[in-house]
Order: C-alpha cells, then structure tokens, then sequence
C-alpha cells in the first residue's frame, strides 16, 4: 500500500511572477490556490517547467471575475485560462472526474472543496502533488518519496486508473524513458493486464508519447513498452523483430534487440530516432537461411522503406517525417567504398541535405552489432565522411541544381525538346559525377554532342539514372 501523507514537507522552490500573482490574487479573494502537476514534479527534480497549471478552490466564473483577460479554454471542465501579458496559465477548479465511458475522457466532472479529492484523480504519484509558498508541498499520497526513489507509482488503486484513461498506459513508459525512473510491480501488473485498452486510444495520441519516448535519453526503454504488452498494440511489427535471431557473423542481438541498441547510439533527433526504430523492420519477412545456417535478409531495406512508411502513416505522422524516414531506410544498407566519384554517386542518390543523417544512421547501426569486422566497417563510414566534407568544401557537382547546363541551355544549343531532353541532362550530369572538372558549360555542350541519338534523330538509349 503506498503511503499517504498531509501538509507540507519543508521543501520549497520558486514559482514565476505570473505563476504566483496569479495564486495571491485567488488567496486573496479567500480561495485556496496551487501551482501542481508536472511543474511541481519538475522543480522538485530540478527540472525547468514548461507549464506551469493551478488548482484551486473558486470556481471558473469566481476566476474570470477576478482576472482582467481569461480564454474560455475548458469551462465544463472548470478550466480557464488566465492571461499575463503573452503567457497563458491554466487555473482549474478541483474536481471529481465523473465515469470514464471512452477509455479516455470522464463523462462530466463534479467541483469539489477538497485538493485531496482533485489530486486523487490524477495518474502518478510525482503528478500529483501541489504547492503554494504559504502552505508548501501539500503530497498526500508520497510522490516525492516516489522521485527520490525513481519510482513511477499510480495513485490508488492502478487498475482503476488505467481504465480511467488508457494513455497513462504509455505514458507510464514515457516518463520512465524521460527521467530514468522505474514502474512499481503493482503499476506494471496492471499494464500488463490493460495493455489491450490502448486499442481505444486515437493514432495521433499514441505516435505524440511514441515521440517523447524516442526523443527521451532513455529511448531504448522501448522494451519496456514491449516487456508490457503495449507495442502489441500500436506497433506489432516491433514485436515480430523481437522474436526474430540473426544467425550471422554481423550480429549478436536478435532483429528487435539490434534496433533498441542502434536507439541507443543515434542522436536525438526525431528523423534519426525514428529511423532507427524501423530501419530493419522488414527483415523478418526477408529472412532467409543458407544450407550453413546463416541467415541473411535481401531487400529488407527496400522493403522497410515500404513498411515504414505504412506503419508512420497508421500513426498520422507528417509528410515531411515519413518522406525522411523512408529515404534514410531505403538507403540505410547503401555502402559506397570511400573514393571520391563512388561517395559523390552516393551523394546524387540519397541527397545533399540526407546524406550527413545516412552517415549517423550508418555509424549507429554499426555501433549496434557484433564486433566482426567492426573496425574496418567504421574506417570506410569515416572514409566516405571525409569525402563528402571534401565535396562540399571544393563545391563538387553532385546534382542537377548545380549543374552547369539546363534544360534551356540545351534546346538554345539546337537538342530538340521532349522526352528525352531530361536523359541529355542525366547523361551529363553522370559525367560531371565522374570528373567534377567537366562541369562548364563549354564542355556540357561539347559532351552534348557524344550523345547517342543527338544527331541522327534516333532514340536515345539512355535511361534516367546515373550508372
């Protein structure tokens, strides 16, 4: 049973000018006020807020009487915006949370005096916990204690919270990842057992705490969501890696277990981050086993980029994410040797702009297997590195931007419009990635003449892509 605890503890922290006029305005008027929630959890950690939320005791027409400017943000929920200059604060009254029918959201809420009550409701012991500098910490239900043992504790009974809004269920492993905290057994059961109820929950919602764990310094608690059943859920696919070994020299950890361990080598950054969470996605189903027991996985990155971009689109991710992801994917088993003309090919293919996160895609996907030919693969990512800086420096053509020609150049030069007219161009540009030196448009247009096709009128043979 978890202890429960009245008045203060002794602890104090600062409270923002618009934060604390906002609470004596309201003590003032003979209304109890608390600044709660995440900001107090935060301050208490040592954290910098990003919200600061009140609670108190007057009701939402009792604030608006007080406060020159409020926002109608949530009345029925006793919620009100009071404005300070640009910043808004939400000041909610304490209340009871009527019965929870969609898994999510109450059915109504009922105001009450009690800051008990309201803080009864609430997921976490940390987040439940209020604060004024008159009347201190007021944590009846041992959330401090709970952060001083990095320990993440439903308030009363977690069953019942759980089913009261199906999210905590994820968000349990999300403040996990984020500040390094353990889930209490009784907390964990209980996911466990409702893991199913995150069914109920919309996309949007899950791929928002999905972010937060990628993006957390502790990505790789990935496996917790595993361990509770919740990946079941909203990312199936994971938990096929999980169960699938890689029965080659290059790896030591199963498909799933070489994905947590890559989240743990790649920065934070939401295109890595996710990148590395589906970039060997598809290898389950391209598993194949030689006549030695070897397995190897052709076209997984193909593939992956395909299931990739289905899986972040059942979770309402944005175009730009996906389009990133996807490329990244696609080429993330691209492995050019670390010579100019072979690096600025690379280049053309995956992108300017791309090709700095495919070198840390890369890197972290070595990091992550077994110690086979390590070092060497290390030595060619840092080879390929070096060439592409040299690119850049020396301002080397790598693409149809920085050609010298174009498609106008090219008909004033007498090369009949069309089709073809973007194969000419692609020609040339394959010219110029082999020897950047040719890029003038003196040469382009001498080359031009070479052209299959050019002048007789025939057909060109040539396709689109650089060879």
């Amino acid at each position: 049973m978890q202890q429960e605890k009245n008045g203060t503890s002794g602890v104090s922290f600062p409270i923002p000018e618009g934060a604390r006029h906002i609470l004596d305005v309201l003590g003032g008027a003979g209304y109890e006020a608390f600044v709660v929630g995440g900001c107090v959890r935060d301050s208490l950690m040592g954290r910098v807020p990003h919200d600061w939320d009140i609670t108190t005791s007057a009701r939402p027409e009792q604030v608006k009487a007080l406060f020159r400017r409020t926002v109608d943000t949530g009345l029925a929920h006793g919620t009100v915006t009071v404005m300070d200059g640009k910043e808004g604060y939400e000041v909610t009254t304490y209340r009871v949370d009527g019965k929870y029918e969609d898994g999510r959201h109450p059915s109504g809420v009922t105001f009450t005096a009690s800051l008990r009550e309201d803080l009864l409701r609430r997921d976490f012991t940390m987040n439940a916990m209020a604060y004024n500098q008159e009347k201190g910490l007021q944590d009846p239900f041992g959330g401090l204690s709970d952060i001083q043992n990095k320990t993440i504790r439903c308030v009363g009974d977690p069953v019942q919270r759980f089913s009261e809004d199906a999210l905590r269920l994820l968000r349990a492993v999300r403040f996990s990842a984020q500040l390094g905290f353990d889930i209490e057994e009784r907390t964990r059961e209980a996911i466990k057992q409702l893991s199913p109820s995150l069914s109920r929950i919309s996309a949007e919602r899950i791929a928002s705490e999905l972010e937060k764990i990628l993006l957390s310094p502790h990505p790789e608690d990935m496996q917790k969501a595993w361990e509770l059943g919740l990946t079941k859920v909203f990312l199936p696919e994971f938990d096929v890696c999980m169960a699938t070994p890689q029965n080659t020299p290059y790896h030591c950890y199963s498909v799933g277990g070489h994905i947590l361990q890559t989240l743990r080598y790649i920065r934070c950054d939401k295109v890595l981050r996710f990148t590395m969470l589906l970039h060997d996605i598809a290898k389950p189903e391209c598993r194949i086993t030689d006549e030695r027991g070897i397995d190897h996985f052709y076209t997984h990155d193909i593939k992956g980029a395909e299931k990739a971009q289905e899986i972040l689109r059942r979770l309402k991710m944005d175009n730009e994410t996906i389009n990133q992801v996807t490329a990244l994917i696609r080429w993330h088993d691209y492995r050019p040797l670390p010579q100019m003309a072979a690096v600025r090919k690379a280049v053309n293919r995956i992108g300017e702009e791309l090709f700095p996160l495919y070198l840390e895609v890369q890197r972290a996907d070595c990091l992550a297997q077994s110690d086979y030919i390590r070092r060497e693969t290390l030595d060619r990512i840092a080879g390929v590195e070096k060439c592409f800086h040299a690119i850049q420096e020396e301002g080397q053509c790598v693409s149809l931007k920085t050609l010298a020609v174009s498609g106008k150049d090219l008909i004033a030069a007498g090369f009949p419009p069309g089709k073809e007219l973007g194969a000419a161009l692609e020609y040339l540009l394959s010219k110029v990635i082999e020897e950047p030196s040719k890029n003038s448009r003196e040469q382009l247009l001498e080359l031009l003449k070479e052209l299959p096709g050019n002048k007789s009128g025939q057909k060109s043979p040539l396709s689109g892509e650089i060879a």
